[in-house]
């Protein structure tokens, strides 16, 4: 078996660096100057176009998402304005007794009626009623706490009454419940 002589690092070296400046010495063209230059400038008009390609692509997802933001709550202040239109015809219907109910059927059932298209439409519109009841949880993210009152029985922050019901619009707290809430301690 023939032994292979090492080789020497140092040598290895040097015959690279002698490559490196063979190549070094070469003059390049203007021919391939000017190809470089193109390569670059093709290069730079790549990146411009790639920078408007992603612009536009991020224009088109901002204006779908105000779109449909504007779809689902652009109509958020014509429904807060009919809030109290639902809050005063739930009130008159509550107020109305046997006697009334009698004497005037034909006008309470027309009312009743309008109360539940109003509230198809609010359906339709992704309005969503919030009706909290007494023994409930007081939830800051959906109720407003009106007052707080000491009632035996109860725990802190157990809704005790509640004034006025809360909506929603699609994933939006359009009005908070207004409730009153258990300051009584556990």
């Amino acid at each position: 078996m023939a032994e292979q002589e090492p080789t020497n690092f140092l040598d290895d070296l040097a015959e690279a660096e002698a490559e490196l400046d063979q190549e070094a010495d070469v003059d390049f063209s203007d021919e391939e100057l000017e190809l470089d230059a193109l390569k670059a400038e093709r290069d730079d008009y790549r990146d411009r176009f790639m920078r408007a390609l992603a612009d536009a692509e991020n224009a088109r997802k901002r204006s779908d998402r105000d779109r449909r933001e504007a779809e689902n709550y652009g109509g958020s202040k014509l429904s807060r304005d009919m809030l109290p239109v639902y809050d005063n015809m739930k009130r008159a219907l509550e107020t109305v007794t046997d006697e009334q109910r009698e004497a005037n059927k034909a006008l309470l059932e027309g009312i009743e009626l309008t109360m539940r298209e109003l509230i198809s439409v609010f359906g339709k519109h992704g309005i969503v009623v919030i009706s909290p009841e007494a023994g409930d949880r007081f939830d800051p993210q959906n109720h407003e706490a009106m007052f707080e009152a000491p009632v035996p029985g109860t725990k802190a922050g157990d809704i005790i009454q509640v004034m006025a019901e809360g909506f929603m619009l699609h994933d939006r707290l359009l009005r908070p419940a207004q409730v009153g809430v258990s300051s009584t301690p556990a």
